[in-house]
């Protein structure tokens, strides 16, 4: 599995913007798929995640009512709406692929996931 972040960009405070995740391989709809985020000078943190047919999401408490995570297995796409975009949601974006059994709710660490794309940047202006 690889996978490839995009979409990042440059907005103001309230903003949206969406990012995408392409994923390749036979192997891709067989996994949750997390993004998570990492600001300067900070540890990456969890942000949300979808399981393999998309029928279960969990978010951090933080993007929680902002942010939809959503998929569609027969594009190899993770798609991460990001809606009243703050300052704070300034950081490095990245999806990976969670290697564990789990439920999703328990997809939070980092160290679970494997595969993970490059970043891309979404700079929130106050």
């Amino acid at each position: 599995v690889q996978l490839q972040a995009s979409g990042g960009g440059l907005v103001q405070a309230g903003d949206s913007l969406r990012l995408s995740c392409a994923g390749s391989g036979r192997a891709f709809s067989s996994h949750a798929i997390g993004w998570f985020r990492q600001a300067p000078g900070k540890e990456r943190e969890f942000v949300a995640v979808i399981s393999w047919s998309g029928s279960n999401t969990y978010y951090a408490d933080s993007v929680k009512g902002r942010f939809t995570i959503s998929r569609d297995n027969a594009k190899n796409m993770v798609y991460l709406q990001m809606n009243s975009l703050k300052p704070e949601d300034t950081a490095v974006y990245y999806c990976a692929a969670y290697m564990g059994l789990g439920p999703v709710a328990a997809a939070t660490k980092s160290r679970d996931y494997d595969y993970w794309g490059q970043g891309t940047l979404v700079t929130v202006s106050s």
